[in-house]
């Protein structure tokens, strides 16, 4: 039975993500369409097509690789000012028809080129005034927007049905002095944390103290200690390491002396820049503490997330090189690590057959984890590179820009930004995601991250 609910936490997570993938998609092609635009394909994956069927001009479809999806916006790339000055003819109504050159010299040039043609063989004359480059450029924007736009909001319901019927659960220390919970027996370095003491580790300061759970701790450095968070900041500012500790055990006053390590760890919650800061190895007693919210409070809470997800996407590459270590058996897996769908899969697999948590956790869980997905997704997706959307909004935005100066300067119209310009830079940045999902895949199969119990 416990195979059959893991089975089914991954087909959940599995159908929700592609949904997610679905409706992103739409969020391009409904505006798309309104404004005017031609859509011949919408498809869910990649890859050789698995089932199609055709409505009207548009075809919609699943392919065998749910990695993803795509739409064809007809007349993405504009013709570049060489094959507009040479090679345009004219339909019976007067429609300019444009022949793209197919052979050029130089790699880029050339790459650039076959873009250009591989577009341009499947507009026809009639589609001349449903270009997605002609369109104004805030149509752009709002279609290039519009599928991370989608994955933000389904993260936002998604939040604020939690945040509003179960609430947030955080875990506070208890007032007055801090009593331990628990305490290390050895330093990992945050980026490893998660995994279990080996022998190359040291020993924490608090092991080599003396201190045990249940003791609490009345001073440090001979001053009064009253709460948690004044001991953190005095164990996290103990420059010179040196620290006597005072503490209460069967009532009892003792005292034990160590040496603070320093280690890099982030400030707070929210700040996760990692700074060298003193480090104790211990853990208070704690309680947990339910905040509900509506669409203010979840609002306020995606702008944390925001500020954590930024930092994410800054460390990514850094992150995907510790997997790709973690691989090869340089290093253990970081806890925090990022993991692909698979990963997210076998999260929710672990989730939903995991027999200690309650019901309404699972769901908790599995709900939280697919709005975490979208919401990084729906982030990720306005980095201002192609080929993500970000790119293509950046090319948009950069046209209104510089028609706003022609226009104020009486200068002539720079006319449409020509993203295919920038087509070697989205091939090396759509290798580098390959690359990266990849090992991110790899590394979930090869050396996954695990539910902690």
């Amino acid at each position: 039975m416990t195979g059959l609910f893991y089975v089914l936490g991954v087909v959940i997570f599995v159908v929700a993500i592609l949904a997610s993938i679905g409706l992103h998609e739409l969020g391009h092609m409904i505006p798309a369409k309104a404004f005017g635009g031609k859509v011949t394909q919408y498809f869910i994956g990649f890859g050789p097509t698995v089932w199609s069927k055709q409505v009207g001009e548009t075809e919609y479809g699943v392919k065998a690789i749910p990695l993803g999806g795509y739409v064809k916006i007809v007349g993405m790339l504009p013709p570049g000012a060489a094959e507009l000055a040479d090679e345009v003819t004219y339909d019976d109504q007067g429609n300019p028809v444009v022949k793209v050159r197919k052979s050029n010299t130089g790699m880029f040039t050339q790459l650039i080129s076959d873009a250009r043609a591989a577009e341009w063989e499947t507009i026809k004359p009639e589609d001349s005034d449903r270009l997605f480059y002609k369109m104004a450029w805030w149509k752009k924007v709002i279609v290039m927007a519009g599928g991370p736009t989608v994955n933000i909001l389904i993260a936002f319901f998604i939040f604020w049905g939690v945040f509003g019927l179960y609430g947030q659960h955080t875990v506070e220390p208890d007032a007055g002095a801090p009593v331990i919970d628990n305490v290390s027996q050895c330093v990992i370095p945050y980026a490893e944390e998660g995994r279990d003491c080996t022998a190359g580790d040291p020993a924490s300061p608090a092991a080599e103290a003396g201190l045990q759970p249940g003791d609490t701790v009345t001073t440090f450095n001979g001053t009064a200690v009253t709460g948690w968070e004044q001991l953190r900041d005095l164990i996290r500012g103990n420059e010179d390491g040196q620290a006597v500790i005072g503490y209460e055990r069967d009532g009892q006053q003792l005292t034990g002396t160590t040496s603070t390590t320093v280690e890099a760890r982030p400030t707070s919650g929210t700040d996760l820049t990692l700074r060298q800061v003193g480090f104790l190895g211990v853990t208070p007693t704690s309680h947990t503490v339910v905040t509900t919210g509506g669409p203010v409070y979840t609002l306020d809470q995606m702008g944390d997330m925001t500020v954590q997800t930024v930092h994410a996407l800054g460390t990514l590459p850094v992150k995907v090189w510790g997997v790709a270590e973690a691989i090869v058996g340089v290093k253990d897996r970081a806890a925090d690590s990022p993991v692909s769908i698979v990963g997210g899969g076998r999260l929710a697999g672990e989730t939903v057959s995991h027999e200690g948590f309650p019901f309404t956790e699972k769901a908790v869980f599995l709900l939280m984890l697919i709005a975490g997905f979208n919401f990084f997704i729906g982030m990720f997706n306005f980095i201002p590179l192609l080929p993500l959307d970000g790119g293509h909004i950046a090319g948009a935005l950069w046209e209104a820009i510089r028609r706003g100066f022609a226009r104020l300067r009486g200068r002539p119209d720079p006319g449409y930004v020509d993203v295919a310009k920038l087509l070697p830079i989205a091939y090396v940045v759509a290798s580098a995601l390959l690359v990266m999902g990849v090992v991110l895949i790899i590394g979930d199969l090869v050396v996954p991250i695990h539910l902690e119990s």
